[in-house]
């Protein structure tokens, strides 16, 4: 837990402070008189009793009571300071610069668990070890630059890497984003980047709290608080953007279904993202982008008017919007005249607005009034403004800022001019502004922000019903690996989920009855190998008893076979749910179009379960496929309202049975009236 010692404390003690400001113990208590820090400051030095005018003590025993120690002194030395000064003077709190723990060695680990267990004991906090510190409006313990002027309407900050936090910093400062508070968390041996968000949630005062928390992840330890927290944040009104790192999978993963073959750590951070409501970033600049449109106002439509005096730069922010799901709509009617009259000859107004390279900053401001008062259809602007150098531009940016501040719709300043017109740009973000220096970034972030469905949906299982107690019987009952197809059929019939009529059979001699059961045409299928098809496995449209029995025969010689299940021959698309389990995650819902496409294609949607029946429903709509769901050129389209009901009863099933590893409904046949299950596969895991 995050204890008031670590964010208010009354004490510092810099515990291997120095006067060498290469180090990080004499940055870090640098930093922290430079921050002027208001409590009280130790430093702890066997060597000297007074470092950069701060008091030292040889001897710990010396030393008044602590309330936070930072620690940056040698890691094998760690464990006996962090232990005395728990006991001895009532520290709670504490920062380790120091490497050389868990991210060196097993005996780091060993170590980095020792010191953990003693913080523990008194119910103390812990950031690192191995990290940078943190930085807040209290005291700057942090051994590195650079130092934002923080400010209470920024962003908070929490980085898993110390390095990106600064990077993030450097790129982000010089564009106008501000911060409130950073913590870098390093090894987070006690606290990682979701215990600091479990705390802002649980603290957060709406008044005084900032509302754009950014983060930088490597591993995601505890997903299920993550989701929790953020998901709360965000709908207290907070807004969320994270780099997940770390995406690529080393060597291929051993998985036997087309589901565990799709599904991965990846896709779970992605579907916990888009569970929660975070804006999921890929870079640097991309964060800082995003952030920097959260602290804009709110978009309230799609449509945006971009004012430029460069085509360029204009068309291919155009194509970023439009392809990302936002409008760049006409601009015409009698005021679009009248504002075209007000211009130099050859500007147009159609949208984007371009007033010329000779455009001028008053002319700038009379399209911006336009857009504010006369374009109803317009909901925000981008302004994409700099220079080739032949004349200042302050008066431009000054009316640019002049009607940002004045208020109105959303305006997004793009200053691409960062070296040409370096002192108007400083002038401009000096004016308390946030500017983007590239326009596709800007348009990649609008329309990752407000361009997809961002929805949070509640979760509303309770008013499906599944038979339980049927499916604990089957789990409990069945052992580690496939299930026989009449577990399977058992399950699908507890779950609710509509299948074909099955008979397995491993005796020629029963096949005559079970030919009557299922009738013609039939389908054949091995029972035995994953890959059914890809042994000849499968043979559809039997429609006499002597083509059944030849097939049976020839299907029992096949490698592994134990028996051939026969079903009805149906119609219809073929589209495909499943199930994986991914760890400390839980279960991912995977659908989309089905047979062998879904391995050429991989058109698929990967959701968190619990999956509510809305989001089940937006997500089928997200599906590159969709045109083909929903019915093209004369073909019938599936019931997307029983898709969305399959996939939230698979998503009750793996809570019901969370010992599936895996599991795969391919296909299921949709017809504009009714879904049928096929074919499945269970993988069970204890």
């Amino acid at each position: 837990m995050i204890s008031k010692q670590l964010t208010h404390p009354n004490s510092i003690v810099v515990v291997g402070g120095s006067n060498d400001l290469d180090k990080p113990g004499g940055k870090v208590l640098k930093n922290l008189v430079d921050g002027k820090f208001n409590g009280k400051l130790y430093v702890a030095n066997p060597k000297s009793d007074e470092i950069q005018g701060i008091k030292s003590y040889r001897d710990l025993n010396d030393m008044p009571d602590a309330d936070l120690a930072i620690i940056a002194i040698a890691a094998k030395y760690t464990l006996q300071t962090i232990e005395f000064l728990t006991q001895k003077k009532n520290t709670k709190a504490f920062i380790i610069l120091s490497a050389g723990f868990s991210e060196e060695s097993h005996e780091g680990k060993i170590l980095e668990d020792k010191i953990v267990n003693a913080i523990n004991k008194v119910s103390g906090s812990l950031i690192g070890p191995n990290c940078v510190g943190i930085l807040t409006p209290q005291h700057h313990s942090v051994f590195t630059y650079p130092i934002p002027k923080l400010d209470k309407h920024g962003c908070d900050f929490v980085s898993g890497s110390g390095a990106t936090a600064c990077f993030i910093m450097e790129a982000g400062i010089p564009k106008g984003l501000k911060f409130a508070n950073v913590y870098s968390v390093g090894n987070s041996a006690q606290m990682g980047v979701e215990e600091i968000i479990k705390h802002m949630d649980e603290n957060f005062d709406p008044e005084n709290d900032p509302k754009v928390k950014l983060l930088y992840l490597e591993t995601i330890n505890h997903p299920q608080m993550l989701l929790k927290h953020a998901k709360s944040l965000i709908k207290k009104g907070c807004r969320i953007a994270a780099v997940k790192a770390g995406t690529s999978e080393a060597g291929s993963r051993a998985a036997s279904s087309h589901t565990g073959a799709l599904a991965s750590s990846d896709m779970a951070a992605d579907a916990l993202f888009k569970k929660a409501g975070i804006v999921r970033c890929y870079g640097r600049e991309d964060l800082i982008s995003v952030a920097s449109v959260f602290m804009k106002p709110e978009l309230k439509g799609k449509n945006i008017a971009i004012i430029t005096h460069a085509g360029g730069p204009a068309v291919m922010l155009t194509d970023s919007l439009s392809n990302g799901g936002l409008k760049v709509p006409e601009i015409k009617g009698k005021a679009a005249e009248k504002l075209k009259e007000e211009l130099f000859p050859g500007s147009s107004i159609a949208n984007p607005i371009d007033f010329l390279a000779t455009g001028t900053g008053e002319q700038l401001g009379r399209i911006i009034d336009y857009c504010n008062n006369d374009f109803d259809e317009i909901d925000a602007m981008v302004v994409i403004f700099g220079t080739p150098g032949l004349t200042e531009i302050f008066d431009v940016y000054k009316i640019l800022d002049e009607k940002i501040k004045a208020g109105g719709k959303p305006i997004f300043p793009v200053l691409p001019s960062t070296l040409t017109a370096k002192k108007e740009v400083e002038y401009f973000v000096n004016l308390d502004n946030t500017f983007f220096p590239d326009e596709v970034t800007l348009g990649n972030a609008l329309a990752r922000i407000y361009g997809k469905n961002n929805s949070i949906y509640n979760d509303d299982s309770e008013s499906i019903n599944i038979d339980v107690l049927s499916i604990r019987k089957i789990v409990d009952e069945s052992q580690d690996g496939y299930l026989a197809p009449e577990k399977i059929q058992q399950l699908l019939d507890a779950a609710g989920i509509p299948r074909a009529k099955e008979v397995t059979l491993s005796n020629v001699g029963y096949l005559s009855d079970a030919l009557k059961q299922v009738g013609f045409p039939l389908v054949m299928k091995v029972v035995g190998p994953v890959h059914k098809s890809d042994v000849g496995g499968v043979k559809l449209n039997i429609k006499t008893a002597e083509e059944a029995t030849s097939e049976f025969q020839r299907m029992m010689n096949i490698d592994d076979a134990t028996a051939v299940l026969l079903q009805p021959m149906l119609s219809g698309t073929e589209i495909f749910a499943g199930l994986k389990r991914e760890d400390k995650f839980g279960h991912l819902v995977l659908f989309g179009l089905g047979g062998i496409f879904i391995e050429v294609f991989k058109d698929v949607r990967t959701v968190l379960s619990p999956v509510s029946f809305e989001e089940a429903k937006a997500e089928i709509k997200e599906l590159k496929s969709y045109k083909i769901i929903e019915g093209i050129r004369g073909q019938e389209g599936i019931n997307q309202d029983e898709f969305a009901n399959i996939v939230q009863r698979l998503s009750l099933l793996a809570k019901a049975a969370p010992e599936i590893a895996e599991m795969d409904i391919n296909p299921l046949l949709g017809t504009k009236d009714k879904i049928i299950a096929v074919d499945a596969r269970i993988r069970i895991e204890k």
